[in-house]
């Protein structure tokens, strides 16, 4: 048996095991070597410099206990300890991840700067950047005659700085000092629970979070350490963490990649993008959108303007303040030829930007495409092609590269999928030709996935919901070819020709109500009584642009602009 400090045991209510003695997951490492990135600035140096203090990443691990749920392997984790820390440098915390996924992940190790940047305040003069823990706090612990146990260890810092991450150890007495750094509390930033990595009990919780900074951005300064977070009560009341991150305070960003290391990124990672092998409306280049019919309209007038290819005489700037929409020609055939697009002069833009304090970059690639096509929606056995639902012109859609600016190594993906999406590791992402992801793109929504299937917008269990299926066909763009990078703020005004059209921010497509109820009533008169409730429910979840026409925003003014990606 083992416990958590109280009276309530787990072991016997078969609600979680130990298993100490399971095979280590394997490490993850990309199908193919990196190359040798060009040189200059700091990118890819393996070090560094955030003001004050110099960080490295440090991948490997000597495991220090591991538990599993009898519920199934998703409640299931392992803690770890870096191990081959370069000299100088010292530990900020213990590393964790699941038990189910390749191992691959990191912590970050610290050490005094030799060439600070940052200028220390009348308060922090005599202070060094980073110290020893004044002692250490039992959040938890696990014991068993038979497995061995686990104790988890806040360290205590002193009065000034900040605990960056938590202590494991398969042993009750406490853990030396020297096992970790605290850091100067100027030098780092609030952090937050991201993805709860373990659970265990109920009426004496324990649980394992990651964490990250609070504020996420473009221009946010916060650092992951890529430590963990444990607690044993409900964080749903609480903000910040007693566990911060670090803070750049080099405002050089001098990690972040010049351009000829961002194009050689690109030419190494560019995902290739399949289309579904029936879609009816393939992307274009912007350019050729404009140059095949696409017209401006203004409030107030009945005809609309041609567009120069390149948006010069697109309104630029200001608010979206609906006075200016995107359409198509009315001309029948024109229109027709219009929302088919056009594979061939297709291209990705690309967004380079700082990601978490500069630590890692993140290249956007956004995709054109003229015509957003019907949705399909699957009511359990049933699949059901609507007539407009879901249709309007413009479709913006996007997907993310997250580089490690340590290393030059492809990190995370994150795939966009309707106003939402998420986050996949590297070890889940399809390669093809090398380190280059397949990126699979719905049919006639062009939401983005990393794996070919039928992905269900609505409800999984009820089988109940819009249909996104993908599968790779003879449509591809080659993202390592054809490409443009259309932003790149961090290398100073100049340095990237950011194209007209990008300054458009205003709708691509007009907003043209009709009646999707209708549609949607002869759909539900032919349903069992016994689901019609739990499809009506569903279709409430539905995004709003699914019962109306609306032509969608440019990427500039997304909220992943300057933003982090909604996760």
């Amino acid at each position: 048996m083992f416990g958590c400090g109280c009276d309530c045991f787990y072991w016997s209510q078969g609600f979680f095991e130990l298993e100490t003695e399971s095979p280590e997951p394997k490490p993850f490492s990309l199908p193919c070597p990196l190359p040798r990135w060009p040189q200059g600035r700091g990118f890819a140096t393996g070090t560094i410099n955030l003001g004050e203090i110099e960080v490295v990443k440090v991948t490997k691990f000597q495991r220090i206990w591991s538990c599993g749920s009898s519920r199934g392997k998703s409640n299931s984790a392992s803690f770890y300890r870096p191990v081959e820390i370069p000299e100088g440098f010292y530990c900020l915390g213990h590393y964790c991840q699941p038990k189910d996924q390749p191992l691959r992940g990191y912590v970050l190790a610290a050490r005094a700067s030799s060439k600070p940047v940052n200028i220390k305040d009348d308060h922090t003069e005599d202070l060094p950047p980073l110290r020893k823990p004044v002692s250490f706090s039992l959040v938890w612990s696990s014991d068993s005659d038979k497995n061995g146990g686990g104790y988890f260890w806040q360290p205590n810092p002193p009065v000034g700085y900040k605990a960056m991450g938590v202590v494991v150890t398969d042993r009750q007495d406490e853990p030396e000092p020297e096992e970790v750094r605290c850091v100067r509390e100027d030098l780092t930033e609030s952090s937050e629970a991201c993805d709860m990595i373990l659970g265990v009990g109920s009426d004496c919780p324990f649980r394992v979070w990651s964490t990250r900074p609070c504020e996420r951005g473009m221009w946010c300064p916060g650092v992951t350490v890529g430590t963990f977070f444990c607690c044993t009560h409900d964080l749903s009341s609480e903000n910040a963490l007693d566990i911060a991150c670090l803070k750049n305070l080099d405002p050089t960003l001098h990690s972040m990649p010049n351009l000829d290391q961002v194009h050689a990124l690109i030419e190494h990672y560019g995902p290739t993008v399949f289309f579904h092998p029936e879609e009816t409306y393939l992307p274009s280049s912007v350019p050729w959108f404009f140059k095949n019919g696409a017209l401006l309209y203004r409030h107030g007038k009945s005809e609309g303007q041609p567009i120069n290819s390149t948006g010069s005489n697109l309104p630029a700037g200001g608010l979206n303040d609906s006075e200016y929409w995107i359409d198509m020609p009315e001309e029948k055939e024109a229109r027709s030829n219009l929302e088919k697009g056009n594979l061939e002069s297709s291209e990705l833009y690309v967004h380079v930007k700082p990601a978490l304090g500069g630590t890692f970059t993140d290249i956007v690639m956004w995709i054109f495409c003229p015509f957003n096509g019907p949705a399909t929606l699957k009511i359990g056995l049933l699949t059901l092609p609507m007539n407009r639902i879901g249709e309007h012109v413009g479709d913006w859609e996007h997907f993310t590269l997250r580089i490690s600016n340590h290393t030059g190594e492809l990190w995370q993906m994150f795939f966009s999928q309707h106003s939402g999406g998420g986050w996949v590791e590297a070890s889940d992402i399809e390669f093809i030709n090398g380190n280059k992801p397949i990126v699979y793109a719905s049919k006639h929504g062009h939401a983005s996935f990393p794996h070919p299937g039928m992905y269900l917008q609505g409800s999984e269990k009820l089988g109940i919901g819009v249909r996104n299926d993908v599968a790779k066909s003879k449509y591809g763009l080659d993202g390592s070819r054809r490409y443009r990078i259309v932003a790149a703020e961090y290398l100073g005004e100049g340095a990237v020709e950011e194209p007209c059209w990008l300054q458009y921010m205003r709708e691509w497509g007009p907003t043209i109500a009709y009646d999707s109820a209708s549609e949607i009533n002869k759909i539900m008169n032919v349903l069992p009584l016994i689901i019609r409730y739990s499809v009506a429910n569903i279709l409430d979840l539905f995004p709003i642009a699914l019962y109306g026409e609306e032509g969608p925003t440019g990427p500039k003014e997304k909220d992943n602009w300057e933003g982090d990606e909604i996760c």
